[in-house]
């Protein structure tokens, strides 16, 4: 009789599970491959912290003054003979030399008298989170003094520390009108498009018409209304809501549109046939499909926002002291000839550029990660 062979199976060192990986770990796993949507999430991520840490990563007191239009400090690491040490900054000082045109005391860098630079140092005290009273720094000079890595302003405040502290006001109006605009816009689209009918006729010929409106004009024309007198929170709430309300309009366009393709689709008729009410069909059905959409968009918006208000803070219609943002440090700009003597002023345009890199690149990168095709 035949016996059949023993047929022995090795098991395989390790199986990839097949057809259960979720769709944010799939979204996860197209970003990564993406370079330019990683680097934008790590800068998005910096800037956040930078922003939630301002007192922290500040080396100076934004409200101190000093000597106005102080050039940058170089960090240096060598000392007056050449030979390496650790790093410092050496003080700017006025020779006895004049110099021949303008016939100003010609300054030089004191090697006399270095300050030394450092991670976690003492300085100015501040409040951690609101809260805490604290006074370690991220960076800065080791003996507490200040250091002005980005120059000074007219009035003699650091640079460096100002657009540190102005990242809090100009995302936190960036991400409040945003997240106005975005439930605003998602709710009515969603709404609007799976109503259909003459509600969608009507909400449609509004969209529009907040669409037809030139915004800018409109912008300085509302802001403008503000007494000079009124209390800052008053302005910053009134600009975040002039801007809310001029754009959610195209926010809800494109929800629509995407809503519009979800209600024919057999999952949203089977649960309009078992009774379902509108609003769970709304809510627990279509809005987790456009939710995709919506984060791209929320990203994208973003950049939009920063641009528009540095603009309008540079107008002077965003922001008043003693509130410090990007838009509003960019005013001493306005002179051109300002700009042509210390040109290290426009250093918060370069917080604003990168922003929108970021967030850009995080969009773009979120974009084809969701809909690769």
């Amino acid at each position: 009789m035949l016996v059949p062979a023993e047929t022995t199976i090795e098991p395989t060192a390790k199986s990839a599970p097949a057809g259960n990986e979720s769709y944010q770990a799939l979204v996860w796993r197209r970003l990564r491959r993406s370079f330019t949507g990683m680097l934008g999430l790590v800068l998005v991520c910096l800037l956040l912290v930078m922003a939630v840490f301002a007192g922290f990563v500040a080396p100076v007191d934004p409200t101190q003054s000093d000597a106005s239009f102080m050039p940058p400090e170089v960090i240096s690491i060598h000392d007056k003979d050449g030979a390496l040490v650790s790093p410092r900054i050496y003080p700017l000082v006025d020779s006895d030399k004049l110099d021949p045109v303008t016939f100003q005391p010609i300054s030089g860098p004191d090697y006399d008298n270095p300050r030394k630079l450092g991670f976690f140092v003492s300085g100015f005290e501040y409040r951690l989170l609101g809260i805490l009273p604290v006074s370690g720094h991220f960076f800065g000079s080791t003996d507490g003094k200040p250091v002005h890595f980005l120059g000074t302003d007219k009035l003699g405040r650091d640079i460096l520390s100002r657009a540190i502290y102005g990242s809090r006001v100009s995302l936190m109006i960036a991400l409040t009108v945003v997240t106005i605009v975005t439930v605003i816009g998602a709710t009515v689209g969603m709404v609007s498009g799976y109503r259909g009918g003459a509600f969608d006729t009507w909400v449609q010929r509004f969209v529009e018409l907040v669409l037809a409106f030139p915004q800018l004009p409109l912008y300085l024309a509302l802001t403008s209304l503000i007494p000079v007198t009124a209390p800052t929170n008053v302005f910053l709430a009134f600009v975040i809501l002039v801007m809310s309300a001029l754009g959610w309009a195209q926010m809800s366009r494109e929800v629509r549109g995407k809503t519009l393709a979800l209600a024919r689709i057999e999952y949203v008729k089977a649960a309009i046939a078992i009774g379902a009410t509108d609003r769970r069909i709304i809510f627990q059905h279509i809005f987790p499909n456009v939710m995709s959409h919506v984060i791209v968009a929320v990203t994208l918006n973003i950049p939009n926002i920063v641009l528009l208000e540095s603009f309008l803070g540079f107008l002077g219609f965003a922001v008043k002291p003693p509130l410090i943002s990007w838009g509003l440090m960019l005013q001493d700009t306005a002179n051109y000839s300002v700009i042509g003597s210390y040109p290290w002023i426009l250093a918060p345009v370069g917080f604003v550029l990168v922003t929108v890199f970021a967030f850009n690149a995080l969009g773009d990168g979120l974009r084809d990660a969701i809909d690769p095709y």
